[in-house]
Formats: structure tokens, C-alpha cells, sequence
């Protein structure tokens, strides 16, 4: 076995070591060692439940001691908090979370990643509006809370970070402004139940939506009422998509190239805004809770 395999086995896999020794002088033992130890790669250890407070009270150190140093003050800004986070990005075809150090200054609201070092998205804090939680269930099943960050532009961000309730406290007690920081659902933004009431269907929505230089599919959040399908991105200020029920005319599925993962797309022929096309999880649901509002829409009148 080479040096390499040796170091490759013991960082991938780990080694266990028993070794019982004694020191005799004259055939008369002096000294006896009884050695137990472990030697692994920081992963493998982890990964086996080993070192695991110390792994985390090292980070949280050097956390504390470092890591306000990634983001380069202005003249006269004063640090004010750090934390682990990170921000949603969406690129147009699927959303990704970027993670990274979340910082807020008396001036500024930044998410930044050290390596490579770039600033993920930033924010004047006189340019914030609201801050709202939002619950988000991961993939694993735990419910996590997300900030969303609204700028009196328009322009939304949705952020995460190891204290959410803190950091909203904190901007709550920081920003120039009057804040919004009550907890809005994507049901209640609105103020009652939501656009055209009461949700037929609603969860995560792709859409085909067209553009000066060609469609691009984007994801987000449709809700479909009795009235009508709404469908939003996170980062949108406002509905990119509001189709009425008796403006739909058809309903069809078929086989196509989805970001969903599947193959199967979504079309629905409208009267005034022409073919629509859409795609999720489960595309069969929302192409048959859409054709059954166009079934039960009232004709116009003549």
C-alpha cells in the first residue's frame, strides 16, 4: 500500500487503533500503555457521531471571531450582527438557494459567501419595507422559518439564516424607516382569502413564460380559485400570470420537456392571451382541477 491509499483509506474510511505496550528494564516492567484511538477524516468522524460538539463549538468560534471580518465596512458603519444564511436565487429555470454569512450593519443588509467571495444580495436598510416570516417545509420534512424581505421598490428577496426571529427583531430596531414585520401567508396577502377566494389548488407551479427573446420556464407559486389561476414568482412584486376561469377555452396535457422532472406539460387555450403552458410535480392534478373550472364557468353573455 502506497502513502496515498494509506492517507485515501484513513480520510475516507478511518482507522482503529489497539495497541497495549509495555517498557521493561531488566527484564522488570516499568511502564505499561494501553492505547485506544480513532483516525479518520473530519467527515467520516462526524458522520459516526465522534467530535461532533467540538466540531461545532470550533465553528461557532471562529464564527464569532472571524467571520464580520468578510464584509468591508464603509466609512462609519458599525457591525451589527452575523449569522449563517443564505438567499434564494432564481435564475428563470429553477430556484436555487445560494448559502452563505447573512451581516446587517446600521446601514446595510448583506448576504455574502467567502469562497469565492462575492456578495450574494445587498440592500440599503432605507430601502426596506417589510419584513415577513414565511414557514417553508424542507426536504427532510422540518419546518423552517424564511424572511422575506420586501424594498419599497417593489423588488422581493427571500432570505434564510440560523435566527430568523432575531435578525427580524433586529431590522425591526434598525432600520430608518416604519417596518412591516407581521407574518403574511401567501394566502392572506390580500388581507382575506386570497385572489378569487377560496383555493381550489395551490403549490409549487412552473411557467412557460414568454419573452422578447424566446419562452423561459420559471418557477413558483400557483393558486387556482373558483375565479381564477394566479401564479407568482418569489422574487415578483406581482402576479406575472392571472388567468380568469371563463377565459379558459381547452385544457390538454402532453408529452414535452419539463424542469419538473417529468415529461408531460401542461396547455391551456385561453380566449384573449392565446396558449398558456404549465408544468409541476404532479401535472395530471392541475390540468383536471383546470379543466373542471373551465366546465363549471359560466358562458359570457351575449
Amino acid at each position: 500500500m502506497t502513502l496515498d491509499d494509506l492517507v485515501e483509506v484513513l480520510l475516507n474510511k478511518g482507522a482503529v487503533l489497539h495497541l497495549d505496550l509495555i517498557v521493561s528494564v531488566a527484564d522488570i516492567p516499568l511502564i505499561g500503555v494501553s492505547l485506544r484511538a480513532a483516525i479518520a477524516g473530519m467527515e467520516t468522524m462526524l458522520e459516526y457521531g465522534m467530535l461532533r460538539r467540538w466540531d461545532e463549538d470550533t465553528r461557532a468560534w471562529a464564527e464569532r471571531s472571524t467571520g464580520h471580518r468578510d464584509l468591508e465596512p464603509r466609512a462609519g458603519e458599525r457591525h451589527i450582527v452575523h449569522m449563517r444564511g443564505g438567499h434564494l436565487l432564481e435564475d428563470g429555470f429553477r430556484t436555487t438557494w445560494r448559502p452563505g454569512t447573512v451581516h446587517l450593519t446600521d446601514r446595510r443588509l448583506v448576504v455574502m459567501r467567502r469562497e469565492p467571495r462575492e456578495v450574494l444580495w445587498e440592500t440599503e436598510l432605507a430601502a426596506v419595507r417589510a419584513v415577513r416570516p414565511e414557514s417553508e417545509r424542507s426536504v427532510g420534512g422540518e419546518q423552517r422559518t424564511r424572511l422575506r424581505v420586501v424594498l419599497t421598490d417593489g423588488r422581493q428577496a427571500l432570505l434564510s439564516c440560523t435566527e430568523p426571529e432575531r435578525l427580524r427583531a433586529l431590522l425591526a430596531g434598525t432600520c430608518p424607516g416604519p417596518l412591516e414585520t407581521s407574518p403574511v401567508g401567501p394566502e392572506r396577502e390580500d388581507g382575506g382569502e386570497g385572489e378569487g377566494g377560496r383555493a381550489v389548488l395551490e403549490g409549487h407551479l412552473w411557467y412557460h413564460e414568454p419573452r422578447r427573446d424566446g419562452p423561459l420556464w420559471r418557477g413558483g407559486q400557483g393558486r387556482l380559485t373558483p375565479d381564477a389561476l394566479v401564479w407568482k414568482s418569489p422574487l415578483d412584486a406581482r402576479p406575472a400570470l392571472v388567468l380568469p376561469s371563463d377565459d379558459i377555452t381547452a385544457v390538454r396535457t402532453a408529452p414535452g420537456r419539463s424542469p419538473a422532472g417529468g415529461g408531460t406539460v401542461v396547455t391551456v387555450e385561453t380566449a384573449s392571451q392565446g396558449p398558456v403552458t404549465l408544468t409541476a410535480d404532479e401535472p395530471g392534478s392541475w390540468a383536471g382541477a383546470l379543466d373542471s373550472l373551465r366546465t363549471a364557468a359560466p358562458l359570457p353573455s351575449a
